[in-house]
């Protein structure tokens, strides 16, 4: 088959499909050929990736603030052990110091949100909203009917089988 086919999913023209098919959410819609599904099918795991990109903006976050906090711990003991220059120091040049310039890590993570990964988000949603009737994971659906054993116990298509 070549990219500019038309294919269509088990029970993609019914209203209700059979007992081991993907739900209605997960067939693809009327006249969508292979080669959309698998450009939808990029865009979301590109999208996907950007939120894996997000949790380690919040794991930095997280690492630095706990950084920060340790810092504020170990200056204490520098003082109570009698080491005040060298407490100071550090109070005065590294407790709360900014990660990057005029910024705290929330504050990246805020611009990163508004900048990027809630235009991405959007942009994805449009796409798809456009092109696939909203559906998500049509590729990956596609893929699951492809390599699953129909009528085997945790082969189900759906988890509503075999529960």
């Amino acid at each position: 088959m070549t990219d500019d086919q038309t294919t269509t999913s088990p029970a993609a023209d019914s209203e209700a499909p059979g007992p081991d098919t993907p739900d209605a959410a997960h067939l693809r819609p009327e006249g969508v050929d292979d080669a959309t599904v698998e450009a939808v099918g990029k865009l979301s795991e590109a999208l996907e990736v950007v939120e894996q990109a997000r949790v380690f903006l919040y794991c930095f976050h997280r690492l630095s603030g706990k950084a920060d906090l340790n810092l504020g711990e170990a200056v204490e003991l520098l003082r109570k052990a009698g080491h005040t220059e060298q407490a100071d120091r550090l109070d005065r040049e590294i407790v709360g110091r900014n990660v990057i310039e005029g910024r705290w890590t929330f504050q990246i993570i805020e611009d990163y949100d508004d900048t990027y990964y809630g235009a991405f988000r959007e942009a994805e949603r449009a796409v798809r909203e456009d092109l696939v009737a909203g559906r998500k994971h049509l590729f990956e659906s596609e893929m699951k009917e492809d390599r699953r054993t129909p009528g085997a116990r945790h082969h189900e298509s759906r988890p509503e089988q075999g529960v």
